[in-house]
């Protein structure tokens, strides 16, 4: 097949990086880079290139040469622009989250599915090596059923002009947390807590917590006041606990046969298991070999085939619509001082 007509929206952050991306997947040919900034653009693209670049994203959007475009622009503008590119009849990857609410984004995956057109999120970690050995130990079932999950996402980073802390790193964590789940295990209640020390006014530290309809509690924390950089979640399962460091490029992933033992068996009651003493069990800890490949290039991959082969993509509309309603559900409860906030069965489809 020939290479899928791509136009890049945005030049700033994340936008030359899905430039460098694309140019190096064989599925799509760059035609196009548009930024409000058209110098900013020429500039990312070099001064030797046959890739056009406008300040205008509907003449991007025009060119019939055009099928798919990959949106790099802030989370506001997503809404508009990405409407646009639908209804133009254009395949559209966009940068996390998807739009800046919930509302916003169910129309736009209900004008993709409307339409027949692939509409990704850009949720990267998903496609980390490290992650997609994660999923498939979990919805293997290699680690047995998942108990809870630990996440730390910390470092002395930007604080935003447009958004606070929540919105800015939990996306990340709670993206991957959708991905990683066993599709009969779903978010059944969120709550979180904030707080803004040094005045910035904006939450710049947080504490989220998700309760899954397993009773499993998932928590991340995420800050960015911390000097020390951590990036580390742990999924612990009632047979073996994985660990995963991104910053530990060694050994990014460790799975632990290390955990509690409970009294079982058909004969014992409730009572007499609240009352048994645990055992602890400590069993040897592997690093298993990971593939070496950046993990935006399998977003690249994953886009294009989703276009080819006409199905949803691995981090669809309706994930980065999931990821929204958490988020959502988030803000809510830290206005309201953290109080549980329930998520519908709808808000989980």
């Amino acid at each position: 097949m020939s290479p899928f007509g791509l136009g890049v929206i945005g030049a700033g952050y994340w936008g030359p990086n899905l430039v460098r991306t694309a140019v190096a997947t064989p599925a799509f040919r760059l035609e196009w880079l548009c930024d409000l900034d058209e110098d900013r653009a020429r500039t990312v693209l070099g001064r030797y290139t046959t890739v056009r670049a406008t300040s205008s994203y509907e003449e991007v959007l025009s060119d019939p040469d055009v099928t798919a475009v990959a949106v790099a622009t802030p989370a506001a503008s997503h809404f508009e622009i990405v409407s646009a590119a639908l209804s133009a009849g254009k395949h559209v990857l966009v940068e996390k989250p998807l739009t800046s609410t919930a509302a916003d984004a169910e129309k736009l995956t209900a004008l993709a599915e409307r339409s027949g057109l692939t509409l990704m999120c850009d949720h990267t970690y998903c496609y980390t090596p490290a992650v997609q050995r994660v999923r498939e130990l979990i919805r293997g079932g290699e680690i047995g059923d998942l108990q809870f999950v630990d996440s730390i996402r910390i470092n002395l980073g930007l604080i935003q002009p447009d958004v606070d802390v929540l919105w800015d790193l939990a996306p990340h964590d709670v993206s991957i947390l959708d991905f990683v789940l066993p599709d009969d295990v779903r978010p059944i209640s969120v709550a979180a807590q904030t707080s803004d020390p040094i005045d910035a006014g904006r939450a710049c530290i947080a504490y989220l917590s998700i309760r899954l309809s397993t009773d499993c509690l998932a928590h991340a924390h995420v800050n960015w006041l911390s000097p020390t950089k951590i990036r580390t979640t742990v999924f612990g399962g009632s047979r073996r606990t994985v660990v995963w460091n991104d910053m530990n490029p060694g050994a990014r992933l460790m799975i632990h046969d290390r955990g509690v033992d409970r009294l079982t068996g058909s004969s014992v009651t409730p009572a007499e298991r609240r009352q048994a003493l645990v055992s602890y069990r400590t069993g040897d800890a592997l690093i298993p070999a990971l593939p070496e490949r950046e993990a935006l290039m399998s977003v690249m991959g994953e886009f294009a085939q989703a276009i080819t082969e006409r199905r949803p993509a691995l981090t669809d509309a309706r994930a980065g619509l999931r990821v929204l309603r958490i988020l959502e559900a988030a803000s809510q409860s830290a206005d309201r001082g953290g109080i549980q906030v329930p998520l519908t069965e709808e808000e989980n489809s």
